[in-house]
């Protein structure tokens, strides 16, 4: 069987929006598929799609062979989740930082016993 990871017009008129699935080749744009592995919003300014990269390597070491489109927008999110695992990384290990050594002392109370 034939395999691709193609777009899945979903919306309203003048208004697309579509899901990223993997679907038989011989089935319609629109018909049956086997999963569903992200969305695009092509009217959404900025970043427009998620996808999980995961499945998307999964079915492409298996065979499956995406569009055009999709293959730019898997190249895209690559480069975003690239890109954000740095900074996560750096302020997990800040919040590790500050929770081993606190700013301050404890102050001491302000009542003394005589």
């Amino acid at each position: 069987m034939a395999v691709s990871i193609r777009l899945r017009r979903e919306g309203t008129k003048n208004s697309p929006y579509y899901k990223v699935v993997v679907a038989d080749r011989r089935s319609p744009r629109d018909g049956k598929f086997i999963e569903i592995i992200g969305a695009y919003d092509p009217k959404k300014p900025g970043h427009n799609s998620t996808l999980k990269i995961d499945r998307v390597e999964y079915w492409i070491s298996k065979g499956a062979q995406p569009s055009d489109t999709v293959r730019s927008l898997i190249k895209k999110n690559k480069k975003a989740t690239a890109t954000a695992e740095p900074a996560a990384k750096a302020e997990q290990k800040e919040q590790q930082t500050v929770q081993e050594h606190p700013s301050s002392p404890p102050a001491p109370s302000a009542e003394t016993s005589s």
